[in-house]
């Protein structure tokens, strides 16, 4: 678990108790320097560092960093609300000790995650975590929920040695193929290995569609503790890919064609212990509340978009026909519906019941996209909002007029269309709050323009290194 108390000035009792054992175990161990880390809201993981002997002091009073980083875009230049984007002010970041670990592919650090509040001792209103925390936090009190989800990592693996830029597939094998696996054998027994030295569960690892593309899933966790694990894992992907002269991408789209990278996110909600998403008597053993967290979630995905696919290169990878779900409609074991029904194998339904958004890359800040699903899956709940009717099969299919009849709608095709629903999406804005769905906005639209003029080719290489 994760721990869902803010930090205060002077630091939680419970870390304070702990954290000087723990330096002296990770110095013991020869690591020299702590990661702190956090992902800004265009979805770019941005870090500082302390050295071992400093993580008391940090668990204290905390690292400052600007809050000018929450308009950053993901080339480095910055936009700006009425209330971020400015010089000024300061933030104290503090780690998270309950997700603190040693860095197996990279000797000598430690990582640890962390929330960020106002010289103040508030909130700050522009951090992720936190607004995922609170989330979760809201959902246990007012609705006695609790959640698993975890995220799928694809990445395209390319040779460290390409010139300028460029990508170069690492493997030659065929999608899947056992060649893959063989040619970077090493290099995936490394990543295993370092995986199961930072504790984190992996459930299978495998080479992929795309050219050079591999895949990892990982078990689920709480929603923040998920978000903190993608982080990490991707931290471990690409510093064990450096080992290995090897570079990863995690863009959204690598190359202008293809079917690119995605970040399925996976959820279920449960009560009291028991898994909603089965033993029902809904659809497919779906409970009443499911089915309506499901509505939820399918009638707020346009708007969900802005937050699921940020990039201008997420529109390179979101196509009908590629799996990437494109479409407003749901269904068991459908991978062209941009919700799947994933009700687990005979036996093991009650453990492994779940939702697959589909519609979702590694461009999208995990704390946003998981906190901003939930939101909208709560707000179906709320309403006890009736779910469609299943679609199966592919819905590039369906003419206009079936496609309207079954409520089956094209998601947005552009990043500023995503913007506009985004905007009329009351139920998104209110649950993240206006500091930080204004960040959302100006970011989304400053990364528009930053590609104004740019041919798919041009795109795709803008974003290639980013993520």
């Amino acid at each position: 678990m994760t721990t869902l108390a803010d930090p205060v000035p002077g630091g939680r009792p419970d870390d304070l108790k702990r954290v000087t054992a723990l330096a002296a175990e990770l110095a013991a161990d020869g690591v020299h320097g702590i990661v702190l880390a956090y992902v800004d809201t265009a979805g770019i993981g941005r870090v500082k560092t302390v050295p071992t002997a400093r993580l008391e002091a940090a668990v204290a009073w905390g690292v400052g960093m600007s809050p000018v980083f929450d308009t950053f875009l993901a080339d480095d230049s910055i936009v700006s609300t009425d209330v971020l984007g400015s010089p000024d002010g300061d933030l104290r970041l503090y780690p998270d000790l309950d997700q603190l670990v040693s860095l197996a592919g990279q000797p000598g650090w430690a990582w640890a995650p962390v929330d960020r509040i106002t010289q103040e001792g508030e909130r700050h209103p522009g951090c992720t975590r936190t607004f995922l925390r609170r989330i979760v936090a809201d959902a246990a009190e007012r609705h006695g929920l609790a959640f698993k989800a975890a995220v799928e990592i694809e990445w395209a693996v390319g040779l460290g040695s390409a010139p300028g830029g460029e990508f170069v597939p690492a493997v030659s094998g065929p999608a899947y193929g056992a060649v893959r696996q063989v040619e970077l054998s090493d290099y995936v027994a490394d990543l295993l290995a370092a995986f199961a030295a930072q504790g984190v569960e992996v459930g299978q690892i495998h080479p992929e569609y795309a050219a050079g593309q591999f895949e990892v899933s990982v078990g689920a966790l709480d929603p923040v503790a998920a978000a903190d694990r993608s982080v990490l894992v991707r931290q471990t992907i690409r510093a064990v890919a450096q080992r290995h002269q090897l570079k990863v991408s995690f863009a959204p789209a690598f190359l202008a064609e293809g079917v690119g990278n995605g970040g399925h996110l996976h959820l279920s909600a449960w009560r009291d212990g028991v898994n909603l998403h089965s033993g029902g008597e809904g659809r497919y053993g779906m409970r009443a509340e499911a089915e309506s967290f499901v509505a939820g979630v399918l009638a707020h995905l346009p708007a969900l978009t802005a937050v699921t696919a940020p990039s201008p290169a997420s529109y390179l990878r979101l196509k009908p026909s590629r799996w990437a779900g494109v479409f407003t409609a749901w269904g068991r074991e459908t991978r062209e519906a941009a919700l799947r029904i994933v009700t687990g194998t005979t036996g093991r339904q009650d453990q492994d019941a779940n939702m697959e958004i589909k519609p979702v890359d590694l461009a999208a800040n995990p704390y946003l996209a998981l906190g901003c699903v939930i939101a909208a899956g709560l707000d179906g709940m709320t309403a006890s909002r009736p779910l469609p009717e299943e679609v199966t099969g592919d819905p590039a299919r369906y003419g206009q007029e079936e496609a309207a009849a079954r409520g089956v709608e094209r998601l947005p095709a552009s990043l500023q269309q995503a913007v506009r629903e985004f905007r009329a999406d009351g139920v998104l804005r209110a649950a993240l709050g206006p500091v930080l769905a204004d960040a959302v906005t100006a970011v989304r639209l400053g990364e528009s323009a930053a590609v104004d003029g740019l041919d798919d080719a041009q795109v795709a290489a803008a974003y290639r290194w980013k993520y």
